[in-house]
């Protein structure tokens, strides 16, 4: 690498785990005229500066470039792939079964941009206009599977088809969900039961003050504000949905990946 490294690299350990889940040609592939890592290197630099594609710097790959082997990623499912293996990984390091078999559902509101603002509905809970996604994740925070609809659209329709892709992505081991109250009724617990998810509504104390931390609840907060580091991902920039939810892959993935060596140092 002939240019002065970023903080957002991708570091030696973790690209060599990485690599074969990205590599979609050959290296040496006639139609590719940067490195894989600096193309990687790119698309890290867009979603933890926040960027916009064309602001790309100089000594990365040009941005159409890095916009146009992202889509292929994302197309393949790539990001998906890692985060599947990365958690069973570090599950098996906790001392845990590889797949869950318990789940926590929530969902946040994204602020519209420009670009999203097409797609885009009101919250009226937040009072704020733009993309909600909806997130489950197992009961150690790592991203199980990821929706995005307009953030008009209420939590408990979402669950059947979150649930379906919670099963999807644990080969149907996910017994029970806990979720908040915004996911009550009687639609919402048989649109989970069709898929073989049991909800259980966590509930905050009658006589509550001020911030309070629920049971199994925080746990999918703490993942919220772990996407709090990527600022390509504090409001949506993205024309297409689909780009948003594979982008919340990738993060994970990169999180997880520096988890993963970190757990391996220490292990050895």
């Amino acid at each position: 690498m002939d240019r002065k490294a970023y903080p957002s690299d991708v570091g030696d350990e973790e690209w060599a785990f990485v690599a074969s889940y990205l590599t979609l040609m050959t290296e040496d592939a006639p139609q590719r005229d940067y490195p894989l890592r600096e193309v990687f290197n790119g698309l890290r630099y867009i979603v933890r500066g926040g960027i916009a594609w064309r602001m790309m710097p100089n000594d990365l790959p040009p941005w159409a470039t890095v916009y146009q082997q992202t889509q292929r990623w994302l197309k393949a499912g790539v990001f998906e792939a890692m985060v599947h293996d990365l958690r069973a990984l570090l599950r098996l390091a906790e001392g845990r079964q590889p797949t869950p078999t318990a789940a926590i559902f929530d969902s946040r509101t994204l602020q519209s941009s420009p670009e999203s603002g097409g797609r885009s509905g009101y919250d009226g809970a937040k009072r704020r206009k733009g993309s909600k996604t909806h997130m489950a994740v197992d009961t150690l925070g790592i991203l199980l599977a990821l929706l995005v609809t307009p953030a008009d659209e209420q939590d408990r329709a979402q669950v059947g088809q979150l649930a379906q892709a919670v099963q999807e992505a644990t080969s149907e081991t996910v017994a029970v969900a806990f979720v908040d109250q915004g996911y009550t009724g009687d639609g919402a617990a048989r649109a989970a039961e069709e898929q073989g998810i049991r909800l259980e509504v966590v509930k905050l104390p009658e006589a509550k003050r001020g911030f309070v931390l629920l049971p199994r609840r925080w746990v999918v907060e703490r993942s919220f504000g772990w996407m709090a580091r990527f600022r390509r991902l504090a409001r949506d920039y993205e024309r297409l949905p689909h780009t948003l939810q594979g982008l919340h892959f990738l993060a994970f993935a990169i999180l997880m990946a520096h988890r993963f060596v970190q757990c391996m140092a220490f292990c050895l």
